[in-house]
């Protein structure tokens, strides 16, 4: 499949501080990228490269094949950015905004706009001064939904937004998967990521440390297992791949390494079950393996 973002040995240095340190990830056509990782991990310094705001110290960056610094202004047709905190023009209306990128793109989709503003509830006639961080947001979204971009970075594009507006951007995420575009979405909500995102990309002090698809990762922790029985369940404990074992009469949640969960099923078929319930694990669980003992926390 054609990779639209392609990130190969990435470096940036500022001064004696490495920002990223040979970052190496691609988002494919038509596919939905999780970008995530804590505050200060390299997030948005790898979007602003991508963005051609910055220049990468080493290594190449390139987005639809083309070199994200040098040819930054061919790129910039073609893609759609929503940042995590939207700075408008305060005396234009949220309307005024959404037309005036719309003329600099040389469009005019009326219905589209009208659709997208209901979508949002977002009243356009207000002043941008007026507008709290959410509205700010969502003109940014509705501006970057009317484009007919091949790429979408959205970096923390739910920030400020409630619940409903956070269902509608899924919504509005997934429409553009099916319509064969490319998102690179950075979020600090792991669920969102989980639901929206083909992939994922773990990155932690400017180093990529997982990626892949939720189901390639999922072997690296844990599942979560639920077993009721009629009888004491005698050395469970001593299990191979069994991890924190908490007792409630004859009802036990435990955690069990993927590759040993033929081991515990054999142990508990010595036994008389009512309930055997196993959850795979998530990407909070995924994530909070590389982080738990630190005092790093997610964007």
């Amino acid at each position: 499949m054609e990779n639209v973002v392609d990130i190969k040995r990435l470096t940036k240095r500022f001064g004696d501080f490495t920002a990223l340190n040979q970052v190496d990830f691609s988002v494919k056509k038509g596919e939905v990228f999780g970008f995530i990782g804590p505050n200060g991990a390299g997030k948005s310094t790898t979007i602003r490269i991508l963005l051609g705001i910055l220049k990468a110290t080493e290594g190449q960056a390139t987005i639809f094949g083309k070199d994200v610094w040098s040819d930054s202004m061919e790129i910039h047709k073609r893609i759609a950015y929503v940042p995590g905190d939207v700075n408008l023009w305060p005396n234009l209306t949220g309307g005024e905004v959404i037309d005036l990128f719309a003329k600099l793109r040389g469009e005019r989709q009326t219905k589209q706009r009208e659709d997208l503003l209901q979508r949002y509830k977002l009243d356009p006639t207000k002043k941008c001064r007026t507008y709290s961080k959410g509205n700010r947001q969502k003109v940014a979204l509705v501006s970057a939904l009317l484009s007919e971009a091949d790429l979408y970075i959205f970096d923390e594009p739910t920030s400020g937004l409630d619940p409903l507006m956070e269902q509608t951007f899924q919504e509005d995420v997934r429409n553009l998967r099916e319509e064969g575009k490319s998102v690179l979405l950075s979020s600090h909500i792991l669920s969102e990521v989980e639901k929206l995102c083909d992939r994922v990309g773990i990155i932690r002090d400017g180093t990529i440390i997982e990626q892949g698809s939720l189901e390639e990762l999922r072997h690296l922790t844990r599942h979560h297992v639920l077993l009721e029985t009629t009888s004491n369940l005698d050395g469970l404990d001593d299990v191979e791949g069994v991890h924190d074992v908490s007792r409630d009469g004859n009802t036990y949640r435990f955690q069990v390494n993927a590759e040993q969960m033929d081991q515990v099923i054999k142990f508990a078929s010595q036994y008389s079950i009512q309930k055997f319930e196993s959850a795979p694990p998530t990407l909070e669980d995924l994530f909070m393996r590389h982080y738990e003992g630190t005092d790093e926390v997610v964007e």
